[in-house]
C-alpha cells in the first residue's frame, strides 16, 4: 500500500511579507448522498477548508485517499453494511499523518470507544449544529480525542435497556455503581481531567502543566481507575456523568 507523501508546508508569498496557508483538504466518506452533498457545500463555503472528494464505501475511500491525498477524512460510522471503524483503523495504520473524524447519528459509547481505539481523533454528531462539525474539522489532529458538546452530553446520559437497567459503558459488564458515589480527585487530577476533556493526551498534558510524562501518565492512570474507565473517551463520559466536568452544551471548544 502506497503511503501519503509528507505534507507540504504553507507556501510563503514571493515577497516574503506574509504566509498563506492552503485550505485543509477534506474527504467525505458517507453513503447518504444528500447529507454528503450538503456537507460538501458547507466545506466549500469556508475559506480555510475544501472538499477534495466524496466516497460512499470504504474501498472507494481507500482509492480516493491514494489519489487526492486529503489532510482529513470525515468518516460515517455506519457505511451501509460496512464498518466505519474498520475503515478508520486501516486508514490510520496506512497513513499515520491522516486525521479521521467520525460522524455518528447515534450516541453509543461502545461504538465510539471502538472508533477511538482504531485511531479516530474526533467525533461529531450528524444531527448536531453545522458550526460544531466545522469547528471539529478545523481542530482535529492525529493523536487527539475531540468530542463535540452535543455528542458528549448525549453520551453522559446512561442508555436504558428493555429491563430498565442502565448501560454500563464499553468493556465494563459490571460498570460503575448505579448510584454514582462521590469521586475523590486531587486538585492536580482535576486539572488533568479538564485537559482530558479538551482532547489532550498525556504528552500534551505534561507540557501544559509543566510536569514529567511519567507523572502525567500516573495521573491519567489514577483517573481511569477512579472513574471505572478503560479509555480516555470513557473517562470523560463517566466524569461528565459524575458532575466532574461541566455540561458540554454550555461550553465551546477551547482549541
Amino acid at each position: 500500500m502506497t503511503t501519503l507523501p509528507p505534507r507540504q508546508p504553507a507556501r510563503e508569498e514571493r515577497d516574503g511579507a506574509s504566509r498563506t496557508a492552503s485550505p485543509r483538504r477534506i474527504l467525505v466518506v458517507d453513503d447518504h448522498r444528500t447529507f454528503a452533498e450538503l456537507l460538501t457545500l458547507a466545506l466549500e463555503s469556508q475559506q480555510d477548508l475544501t472538499c477534495v472528494g466524496h466516497a460512499q464505501s470504504s474501498e472507494e475511500a481507500f482509492r480516493l485517499v491514494r489519489e487526492v491525498e486529503p489532510d482529513l477524512v470525515i468518516m460515517d460510522l455506519q457505511l451501509g453494511q460496512e464498518d466505519g471503524v474498520a475503515a478508520t483503523r486501516y486508514l490510520v495504520h496506512e497513513y499515520p499523518g491522516l486525521a479521521v473524524v467520525v460522524l455518528t447519528a447515534h450516541a453509543d459509547t461502545r461504538h465510539l470507544a471502538r472508533a477511538a481505539a482504531a485511531g479516530a481523533c474526533a467525533f461529531v454528531s450528524k444531527t448536531g449544529a453545522l458550526e460544531e462539525i466545522l469547528a471539529t474539522v478545523r481542530a482535529a489532529r492525529p493523536g487527539q480525542l475531540l468530542l463535540d458538546p452535543e455528542l458528549l452530553s448525549a453520551l453522559a446520559v446512561p442508555t436504558n435497556r428493555p429491563d430498565g437497567s442502565a448501560d454500563a459503558g464499553p468493556d465494563d459488564p459490571a460498570g460503575a455503581p448505579r448510584d454514582t458515589p462521590v469521586i475523590d480527585v486531587t486538585p492536580r487530577e482535576r486539572q488533568v481531567l479538564e485537559l482530558l476533556g479538551q482532547g489532550m493526551d498525556a504528552r500534551v498534558i505534561a507540557r501544559t502543566l509543566g510536569i514529567s510524562l511519567h507523572t502525567s501518565r500516573g495521573h491519567v492512570k489514577s483517573l481511569l481507575a477512579k472513574l471505572h474507565a478503560h479509555s480516555q473517551l470513557e473517562a470523560v463520559v463517566n466524569a461528565t456523568r459524575a458532575g466532574l466536568l461541566p455540561d458540554q452544551r454550555a461550553r465551546s471548544h477551547q482549541r
